[in-house]
């Protein structure tokens, strides 16, 4: 099922919708995946999450200090006063840490594990938002046009009616129902005009352009055909799991990196000193032979043994199998979550796909009832508010088949990304090479340099207000 989600289906009416000009889905995702800031951010993350395994790392690599400094006696025993220039250098190298660093670097890869995981459901569920916001614009947009349809039909109606008042046809009465519904639906119409206004404008907030003429979105694929299939499949590939279960192995990773606080650490050390005397050796050390100069150097091997520390290891190592076992049970939520998300967007789906066939029988039916209604009118037998109660049923079915075929598609799409099948590389998206997080991570564990920074971060994502064009600022408080 994965792969090629927006390919798979409905190719000629994208070719049609491209060729008119208008913005499809793809178009809308794309722009998402490359601008929108919540995957930027989350991307930022996890190059952070790269970094704490370098950090990991260092722990198992040659430390290298430098010492240097100018001293001059005040008072001595026994001697002259002196002063001197000194410079060492220490090197040390770690032999044995009770497999505290090993730990460390794998707790680290986990959680880069989990990051990826983390930024894996990100792209899921941004995308579910652009297409909520896709179908909503459509939806919000139809309906309007619906309303204002339906308000021009009641002008119409009402000055026909007012027309045969004045010839004595109709009552006072039938004037005052027109009048009131077309007030209705103007008010009506109002509501739907701001309801469109802000669903472009979340439109615009999560794909980070303006809706121009959307095109029909493409045919979802296949879905399981049962509720329990769809479980299955979440439980296979949802990255909420895959990311908790990365994070409950870095908890058991970071118990046994405190338990290493039990155990001796061995390093080998070298150093070496040079000091100039700055001409008072003689007077110094009371001798004209002393020498101005003087080098030392060493090697060695250092040991730590821990024998007692007051009980903070043990109360450490308890804290981490605190935190494990919180994870563990965040585990269990976690699934759960998951398969009631997984059941209940299953759930809607199928009652959307429910709802769309009864509306459409109802849009069908209501259209034949207003025509037999104006029919009926005409002779007499029907009267002016039983055309507006039609014409008003007809509009309520028409709403609530648009509003359904909203529903279904964003359910449908719900349940993929329950699934773990709404990231970018199941949707096929133009616009260049998909997010690779492994390259950052494979150069960042091997930099070895204390002085390779990265350029100072600029914001990816396109800011929506401002005029177009003009470059990414970072967002700074105002000045007091």
């Amino acid at each position: 099922m994965r792969g090629g989600l927006l390919a798979a289906a409905g190719a000629a009416a994208l070719i049609a919708g491209s060729a008119a000009g208008a913005q499809t889905l793809r178009d809308a995702l794309s722009e998402t995946y490359r601008t929108n800031p919540t995957i930027m951010a989350e991307r930022a993350q996890v190059r952070s999450l790269d970094e704490s395994v370098a950090v990991a790392r260092a722990g198992n690599r040659v430390q290298v200090s430098g010492t240097a400094g100018v001293n001059q006696d005040l008072t001595r025993t026994g001697g002259g006063n002196g002063r001197n220039l000194s410079a060492g250098i220490d090197v040390s190298y770690p032999l044995f840490n009770g497999g505290r660093v090993r730990n460390q670097i794998g707790a680290a890869n986990e959680r880069v594990a989990a990051g990826r995981a983390e930024l894996r459901a990100t792209e899921g569920d941004v995308f579910t938002s652009a297409v909520g916001a896709y179908m909503d614009v459509i939806r919000d947009r139809s309906i309007v046009d619906l309303n204002r349809n339906q308000v021009k039909v009641l002008e119409t109606n009402l000055q026909a009616t007012r027309d045969r008042f004045e010839v004595g046809d109709l009552t006072r009465t039938d004037v005052a129902q027109s009048e009131a519904r077309l007030a209705l639906a103007r008010s009506a119409l109002s509501t739907a005009e701001g309801r469109l206004q802000t669903s472009e404008e979340t439109y615009r907030r999560v794909v980070g352009l303006a809706p121009g003429d959307l095109a029909p979105p493409p045919t979802l694929p296949q879905l399981p055909a049962t509720a329990d299939q769809a479980v299955d499949i979440a439980i296979q590939n949802n990255p909420d799991i895959a990311s908790i279960a990365a994070q409950i192995r870095a908890a058991g990773r970071d118990v046994a990196v405190v338990r290493s606080g039990r155990l001796p650490t061995v390093s080998a050390i070298g150093s070496a000193r040079e000091t100039n005397y700055l001409g008072t050796a003689e007077r110094q050390f009371l001798s004209p032979l002393a020498p101005e100069n003087t080098t030392s150097t060493g090697i060695g091997v250092q040991a730590r043994i821990p024998i007692y520390q007051g009980g903070l290891v043990s109360a450490q190592v308890r804290q981490a199998q605190a935190i494990q076992g919180q994870l563990l049970e965040r585990g269990v939520e976690t699934e759960r979550l998951i398969v009631a998300n997984t059941r209940a967007a299953f759930a809607t789906y199928q009652a959307a796909q429910l709802a769309i066939r009864s509306n459409e029988v109802a849009v069908a039916a209501n259209t034949l009832a207003l025509e037999g209604v104006r029919a009926e009118q005409t002779v007499g037998t029907r009267n002016v508010l039983d055309v507006l109660n039609a014409e008003q049923e007809l509009l309520n079915s028409q709403v609530a088949l648009v509003t359904a075929r909203r529903d279904a598609y964003v359910a449908g799409f719900n349940l993929l990304n329950a699934m773990g099948e709404a990231e970018a590389k199941d949707l096929n998206l133009d616009g260049g090479t998909l997010y690779d997080p492994v390259p950052h991570y494979k150069r960042s564990i091997r930099r070895t340099s204390d002085w390779s920074d990265d350029p100072v971060p600029v914001p990816v994502a396109t800011r929506t207000y401002g005029p177009p064009n003009v470059p990414n600022t970072p967002v700074t408080a105002p000045r007091q």
